[in-house]
């Protein structure tokens, strides 16, 4: 286990783990995943990478697992590829979360997946990625010495790490590396990372409402996303597929269909009422 100093956001880590990985085998093959996504098919995921594994071991080659995206959703990232027979696919760029009309034609043109943020490459095919992209962050931590696997390399990471760039892996690599593909795949996934996606996969009851940590009675109300501090009592009349979240000093109502606006709703909130309210 491989404890960060600081906070950096995801290229510094990856880097880190390639370097350590790449000093005990220069030939290792390395999987990045997110530990709180939702997987349902484990053997297809298991047999998903094991393809890009053995992909990576033969190329020199940057990987990411593509999800086939079954409704235009606004709180992905997407990934165009180039439409062709080969199973693994050429991507051809990366886009943020788009808008819903955005994400509308992205589904109807057939060349577009979600993001899942899962990668797949060989440690050196990433850490010549960072050379190329990301020099001054090859030159920070990795200075020659072969610490990395020794007694030194934890006081090394403590001193250099909180030096790193404050980047992610898709801004500082993907977004500008040419050897990058997509393997397109289905293995029922969720990252759990909105209101809709989480009440998707939460028990309902009888009129499907959801509900975590509240104590509820709910009267011509349904298909409600409920969350709550454990035990508030809530009373629900009338509403029908809304997002209703309190999270200490602040609670939020919207309707489902509008969750998108949720990343704007965040900054109203810390613009009017300040960064420890979000």
């Amino acid at each position: 286990m491989l404890l960060e100093p600081a906070m950096r956001n995801t290229a510094p880590c990856i880097l880190y783990a390639a370097l350590k990985i790449y000093d005990q085998n220069p030939d290792g093959v390395m999987l990045v995943a997110p530990s709180d996504h939702w997987i349902d098919d484990e053997s297809e995921f298991t047999k998903n990478i094991k393809t890009s594994f053995d992909a990576c071991s033969e190329k020199d080659i940057l990987m990411t697992l593509g999800i086939q995206p079954d409704s235009p959703n606004t709180g992905y990232g997407y990934i165009q590829f180039e439409k062709d027979a080969s199973e693994i696919k050429k991507v051809k760029n990366f886009t943020e979360k788009p808008d819903l009309k955005t994400a509308e034609k992205f589904i109807k043109s057939g060349d577009y997946l979600w993001n899942a943020g899962i990668f797949v490459w060989s440690a050196k095919s990433i850490i010549k990625a960072f050379k190329g992209s990301l020099p001054e962050m090859i030159d920070t931590l990795d200075d020659g010495n072969n610490v990395y696997n020794t007694d030194f390399e934890d006081d090394f990471i403590k001193t250099n790490y909180t030096k790193c760039e404050n980047i992610s892996i898709d801004f500082g690599i993907m977004e500008k590396a040419e050897n990058v593909h997509v393997l397109p795949v289905d293995f029922g996934w969720n990252d759990l990372g909105t209101w809709g996606s989480l009440y998707n996969k939460l028990e309902k009851d009888e009129t499907n409402n959801a509900v975590v940590g509240a104590n509820t009675i709910f009267r011509d109300a349904n298909g409600n996303m409920i969350r709550t501090q454990s035990g508030k009592r809530v009373v629900i009349q009338g509403l029908s597929d809304f997002i209703i979240v309190e999270k200490e000093d602040v609670l939020l109502i919207c309707p489902k269909k509008d969750e998108q606006d949720i990343k704007q709703i965040t900054a109203d909130v810390r613009d009017n009422f300040g960064e420890e309210f979000v």
